[in-house]
């Protein structure tokens, strides 16, 4: 009987059963991690391109590993394949790099018939991630920029005011003083749920005095 997490190929059955195996087991736990990472994500915008790069990076490190083996000349010949491929795509987010990385170690023991590992440690990966993103110790992403310009500190408050009302989470980033004597403000926030971009603008335009007013997100920047 083929056993569920065999530490190697199981010589019995057709090099085409083994491989198909590995394949689906790979692109099981690799969806297990990439759902914990969207499930666990805290950004309002997420990307779903990462979301397909974790499942995809695992199945193309399965492949590669056995297509290696045991072969020293393999591994050599992929080594200087890879060299030649530069990867240039900025992840800001060293959470996001631990899950990448993750994903793309279950595909590599996956790759060496290390089922049993694989199984343990992407289940145990998942367990401790969720558990930190319900501990105090959770991670949070500020989603959008805004950008403003007052005359005077006055102004400044009432901006401040309300900032804390339409956001659950905000901080100063910069404060910057022009070449007219006015300042520019830069903070990071989060908006609540019930307030749209819009909104906070429009409140923020009824302030006499504030100009230059720019929100700017993942996605878009709006300027008015």
């Amino acid at each position: 009987m083929f056993e569920l997490f065999p530490d190697q190929p199981v010589y019995e059955y057709p090099q085409l059963i083994n491989i198909t195996y590995s394949f689906l087991w790979a692109f099981v736990l690799s969806s297990l991690i990439a759902i914990t990472h969207k499930l666990t994500f805290t950004g309002k915008y997420y990307p779903k391109n990462f979301f397909q790069s974790l499942i995809l990076g695992a199945l193309v490190t399965t492949l590669v590993m056995m297509a290696i083996g045991d072969s020293l000349a393999r591994g050599l010949g992929v080594f200087g394949a890879m060299a030649i491929i530069r990867f240039r795509t900025r992840i800001n987010d060293p959470r996001d790099v631990l899950f990448l990385f993750a994903a793309l170690s279950t595909g590599l023991a996956i790759g060496v018939f290390g089922f049993t590992i694989s199984f343990v440690g992407s289940i145990l990966f998942c367990l401790a991630a969720w558990l930190l993103h319900s501990s105090p110790f959770r991670s949070y992403t500020h989603h959008s920029h805004l950008f403003f310009t007052v005359q005077d500190a006055n102004q400044a408050e009432g901006v401040t005011n309300i900032i804390q009302n339409h956001c659950n989470d905000a901080h100063i980033l910069t404060i910057q003083v022009t070449k007219e004597n006015a300042t520019r403000y830069q903070y990071a926030v989060t908006l609540k749920k019930n307030v749209t971009k819009d909104k906070l603008i429009n409140a923020i335009k009824a302030i006499e005095g504030v100009s230059q007013i720019k929100l700017s997100t993942n996605e878009i920047i709006a300027n008015y």
